[in-house]
């Protein structure tokens, strides 16, 4: 008797969800695709266009992480291939963000460099990687999500400006680029720092309500720019080569910053430098080469062929409109990721409603009680999504997957509808 009240109620709640996506005013004004499951049960609880595609912005980055972690682990990444010939140490990149990265501030590849007494080349592999994701756009280039992607980054390939409240000017880093660092020629109601689009150069305007801040604009970046920086960094020369030959040796790999540090800031701040690192990463782990579109196309082969339907998936980040999923195959996704991490490590990678990363402000749990979201955001233009692990108060852990598109409204309209779904999952379920 007491199982078939629990059916009820179990079924009543399921109709309350359901009608409350497919009957809202909110919802209603774009294209949803909404679908929640129970692991323990065989048919999904909620299915609404679960087998249509849709931009998934930084929910790519799922993919990403699942791919990444699979072949990269979570122990050290290789941030240095190089070859050691006579009196010469011949380096190459293999797409690691870390070094010097103004975050994760790895310096393992310049103590490695420092302390050889060998002559140092830099072998220029940037050809094997454009600068900028298929479908970005050009106009891009000052702000931090498209920050430029290479084959060895160099401080995140980011000047950093910032301030805190105890300071009268502000720092930058690396301090390389004071030099081309100009006060604007106009005054601007706003804080301000801007690179010429075609050159390093920044102008910048810090009104005196400013009392603290933290910009990070991209720079453009080059073989040759990294070797300059490396130089400087070093105090010592670095020569550029060109010579394939040797980029088809096996070389020795320096292992460098740990990928779970790498992954957190990913998925938690939904950084796109570090997902489109990571899947670099995992090409050079695979062939020895640097290739966005081969790290995808081994993973779609090897890891995601038992998807409901295939992934168009064209970058590491979600920046690229090009990319497409299905609600059901990002559900399967994030069965396969909890069958495989550990749930201990998802709460460390993933953002946590109420508390971290991009939705510490929204989804917050009851007052005292732990998160009871932990998800993947993305955000892009006319589309918004949100996927991952739901825990109910009654200890079940479902999985969701929320992928919004032609929206024209706010995003933080479709967010407080969605949080109104999502507790009352967590709060009947």
């Amino acid at each position: 008797m007491l199982l078939g009240v629990l059916i009820v109620l179990s079924s009543c709640t399921v109709q309350k969800i359901n009608k409350s996506l497919t009957k809202s005013d909110v919802f209603d004004k774009g294209h949803l695709g909404f679908m929640l499951t129970d692991p323990s049960k065989e048919k999904p609880l909620v299915a609404i266009n679960e087998d249509k595609y849709f931009i998934p912005a930084s929910n790519t980055k799922l993919f990403t992480f699942y791919t990444s972690y699979t072949v990269l682990g979570d122990e050290k990444v290789n941030g240095l291939n190089y070859l050691e010939r006579g009196d010469s140490l011949i380096f190459w990149g293999t797409g690691d963000p870390s070094l010097l990265h103004p975050d994760l501030e790895d310096s393992t590849v310049i103590e490695f460099l420092q302390k050889s007494e060998k002559q140092l080349f830099l072998i220029d592999n940037f050809d094997q990687i454009d600068a900028f994701g298929p479908g970005w756009s050009w106009d891009w280039y000052n702000a931090y999500y498209a920050t430029e992607r290479s084959a060895l980054p160099i401080y995140g390939n980011v000047a950093r400006f910032s301030k805190d409240s105890t300071q009268a000017g502000f720092d930058t880093y690396p301090n390389y680029f004071e030099q081309w660092l100009f006060p604007a020629p106009a005054p601007s109601t706003y804080l301000s720092f801007q690179r010429n689009r075609l050159k390093n150069e920044y102008t910048y305007f810090t009104p005196e309500s400013s009392k603290t801040f933290e910009r990070d604009i991209p720079f453009i970046t080059s073989a040759k720019f990294a070797a300059q920086l490396l130089s400087e960094k070093l105090n010592k020369k670095v020569s550029l080569i060109s010579d394939d030959h040797y980029l088809k040796l096996d070389p020795k790999k320096l292992q460098t910053a740990p990928a779970d540090s790498i992954y957190a800031q990913m998925m938690k701040i939904s950084d796109n430098f570090l997902a489109e690192q990571l899947m670099l990463l995992v090409s050079d782990q695979l062939n020895n080469r640097l290739s966005t579109r081969e790290a995808i196309e081994y993973a779609k082969e090897n890891l995601l062929n038992d998807l409901p339907d295939e992934p168009m998936w064209y970058d590491g980040s979600g920046l690229s409109s090009r990319n497409m999923f299905t609600p059901r195959s990002v559900i399967a996704l994030l069965g396969k990721i909890r069958a495989e991490v550990p749930l201990e490590k998802i709460k460390a990678y993933f953002p946590a409603g109420g508390e971290s990363g991009t939705i510490r402000n929204w989804y917050p749990a009851d007052e005292g009680q732990p998160p009871y979201i932990y998800a993947k955001t993305g955000t892009l233009s006319m589309s918004s999504a949100l996927s991952g692990y739901l825990i109910t108060k009654s200890g079940k852990i479902l999985h969701f997957s929320a992928l919004m598109n032609n929206y024209q409204i706010p995003s933080s309209e479709l967010k407080a509808e969605l949080e109104k779904v999502l507790y009352h999952i967590h709060d009947r379920y």
